[in-house]
């Protein structure tokens, strides 16, 4: 029997959603008045407004889970959701704070390394003391049996979170993995065609070819030793001798002219799937390359800007676009809608998956620029000579375009996302 498949990461974020929800019960019955024990009206509006404000931010920090934050960012949320916590337990002189830190600990393992993480759950726990020593008939001991209590589920939250975290970076990286092998299957046979390609053509011009011209010459000899009658049978058997000589160098020039590896499978096998991601993809017609290592580079660099753009841009779509500037040169624009680089401190440095993207290119002659957009987002722009003879069969199609950063609407192909979630 077949077991239905669930996306345990989403799973987890409900769970946590309606134990927030159960939470705010207390505070609902507070607001009607059926709870005995009513608390003064400031510290009841104080308390709505910790809670309010811890399910604000955690919702926003939970509806890409996965997503890649910055430190800053990290610890602000940390900071934020831990201290309206402890607030909603010193407001409402109860345990819920605790109920709240096992919330608090399904997203620790997702912003932080394990011993940071371990070492947040320890100060965090530390600091629920005093807030049960308020409670009645608690004392100092009952308070640390308490607050060691919650911790242990805490931390049962932790581990499961950092299981599920592990898990959806391993499933990432298979699906890279497997993007990347289907576009190095697509690469391979499309190098298997052309090396058939050119098989076919040596075979023919090497056998037939040879074959053709003894022929042609011994009908040659044998029109100038036949009689008259015999001889035009001859002529005609040589005139049709030649014709199909012509015929056979014509079809292996142009097996030989059309041998570009085509690139559309291996950039769209590379390029779909990519989770929280819309990819638009924009290639010219008939797009190939002729050098097999030129080509590998381009899908390295295309791999490199999907990294980038998922780990660090925190973009919801990205827009490749390979145009050709010349008859021997390939562009190639990459623009997201993310954060850009306006954020970051001090001056813009490439990490060494751009200047790694840089060397790639730099070794056939190309470059690359970095650039941020001024409606958002970052872009870079790659140029690389693709060293082919000008005069090749699909040369037509290598018309110097418009130079703008997006295709026209109608060379878009859009490739479908997965669930961020």
């Amino acid at each position: 029997m077949s077991k239905v498949q669930f996306n345990h990461v989403r799973l987890l974020r409900y769970a946590t959603y309606f134990v927030f929800l159960c939470v705010g019960l207390p505070l609902s019955l507070q607001r009607a008045g059926s709870e005995p024990g009513q608390i003064p009206d400031v510290a009841l509006l104080a308390w709505t407004g910790c809670y309010l404000l811890f399910g604000l931010v955690y919702w926003l920090l939970t509806r890409s889970l996965g997503s890649r934050v910055d430190g800053p960012t990290r610890v602000t949320v940390l900071v934020i959701l831990t201290g309206t916590a402890l607030a909603i337990g010193v407001l409402s002189k109860s345990g819920l704070s605790a109920l709240l830190l096992v919330i608090v600990a399904a997203v620790v393992p997702w912003l932080v390394s394990l011993p940071v993480g371990m070492a947040w759950m320890v100060v965090a726990h530390l600091a629920l003391v005093p807030v049960m020593m308020q409670l009645p008939t608690y004392n100092l001991l009952l308070a640390i049996m308490q607050a060691c209590l919650y911790f242990g589920f805490s931390a049962l939250m932790f581990i499961t979170s950092m299981v599920a975290s592990q898990q959806a970076d391993e499933r990432e990286e298979l699906r890279r993995l497997n993007s990347e092998l289907r576009a190095t299957r697509a690469l391979l046979a499309e190098s298997t065609r052309i090396a058939e390609r050119m098989r076919i053509a040596r075979d023919l011009h090497d056998l037939v070819g040879h074959h053709l011209t003894a022929l042609s010459l011994n009908l040659e000899v044998a029109s100038h030793l036949t009689n008259d009658t015999a001889r035009e049978h001859v002529l005609k058997a040589q005139t049709t001798a030649k014709q199909l000589l012509a015929d056979v160098r014509e079809v292996v020039s142009e097996l030989r002219q059309d041998d570009a590896i085509d690139l559309t499978q291996a950039l769209r096998s590379l390029t779909e799937g990519v989770p929280g991601l819309a990819v638009h993809l924009a290639i010219p017609p008939r797009f190939g390359v002729e050098d097999p290592r030129r080509a590998q580079m381009l899908l390295r660099c295309v791999q490199e800007i999907l990294t980038n753009t998922v780990r660090h841009a925190n973009a919801r779509h990205l827009w490749l676009t390979f145009r050709h500037t010349g008859p021997d040169e390939l562009c190639l624009d990459a623009r997201d809608d993310g954060r850009g680089t306006s954020g970051a401190a001090g001056a813009f440095r490439p990490g060494n998956g751009l200047n790694g993207m840089r060397e790639r290119l730099a070794e056939f002659g190309g470059e690359v620029t970095f650039r941020d957009m001024p409606e958002g987002g970052f872009a870079l722009t790659a140029r690389l000579p693709l060293g082919e003879a000008q005069a090749l069969a699909h040369a037509p199609t290598r018309q110097p375009l418009t130079d703008s950063p997006l295709a026209p609407p109608h060379a878009t192909i859009p490739v479908p996302s997965e669930d961020p979630s």
